[in-house]
């Protein structure tokens, strides 16, 4: 499937990639990397009694079989998405590579984002040793259709749940696990490498004058606060929220702090 084709999707099957409530300002949720478009199922909750929240699922979810593709692809492919549920712009927020093409997605388009919310997110590239470990990981499947095997599945867990999650919420963590092993290993591989060599868009961000929530899990084992702090300085208008004893999907394990900030920032901004 080529790049034009899969962002097609976004324009013509959004009900089939998309969870849709509530009316209002628009509110699009982008999530990361092995998640999917549930994962904002808290967030959908909370801001569906005052705003249109609109939850997508990216391209490792709805096209597993497709070729290597780049977070700005995804960012195209958001445009398309805004076209496919007829809106002309929205706050757009990302979790982790959500996040990642948030920025590029401001950066490309910028007269489509009201406004951004960085989940568990950064500007700058990972460490090449990270990257590195990453690709060693993935790269035996890039051309398996065969489920993950398990004890990847499990591994990961150890980067997007924080210590506290793991030893009061396990059944979260294995909820995941036992979805995340049903993936076929060559969407993993693409999905994670559409991200793994990207640029450092630091001196980049000034361009994107709009309001933006960075919200980071205080556990985060994955992205450290102190990766994503550097954005406050670069953007024009950014505040940081950080979510007590929670991982790299800050969301989902701290769902009612992240939701108390999140619904004060569209409140007070919007």
């Amino acid at each position: 499937m080529s790049d034009e084709t899969a962002t097609a999707m976004y324009r013509t099957r959004t009900d089939a990639v998309t969870t849709d409530v509530g009316e209002g300002r628009p509110v699009v949720f982008a999530h990361g990397t092995l998640m999917d478009r549930t994962m904002f199922a808290p967030q959908l909750e909370a801001l569906r009694d005052e705003y249109r929240a609109v939850a997508y699922d990216l391209r490792a979810r709805t096209d597993r079989y497709a070729p290597g593709y780049d977070l700005w692809d995804l960012a195209d492919d958001c445009d398309a998405l805004l076209d496919g549920i007829g809106e002309d712009s929205a706050v757009i927020a990302g979790m982790s590579m959500g996040g990642f093409m948030g920025l590029r997605f401001a950066l490309e388009y910028p007269e489509r984002v009201d406004g951004l919310i960085l989940i568990d997110s950064m500007a700058i590239p990972h460490p090449e040793d990270e990257r590195a470990e990453y690709e060693a990981l993935v790269d035996p499947y890039e051309d398996t259709l065969e489920p993950m095997p398990r004890e990847i599945a499990e591994g990961s867990t150890a980067e997007l749940f924080g210590e506290t999650t793991h030893e009061e919420n396990p059944a979260l963590v294995e909820t995941w696990v036992d979805r995340w092993a049903t993936y076929p290993g060559r969407a993993v591989h693409y999905e994670l490498n559409s991200w793994l060599g990207r640029e450092d868009v630091t001196d980049r961000l000034s361009a994107i004058d709009v309001p933006v929530l960075i919200v980071h899990g205080e556990e985060d084992p994955s992205i450290a606060p102190a990766q994503a702090e550097p954005m406050l300085e670069e953007l024009p208008d950014a505040e940081m929220e950080l979510i007590p004893e929670a991982g790299h999907t800050s969301n989902l394990e701290g769902p009612d702090e992240t939701n108390e900030a999140i619904r004060t920032f569209l409140d007070e901004r919007f």
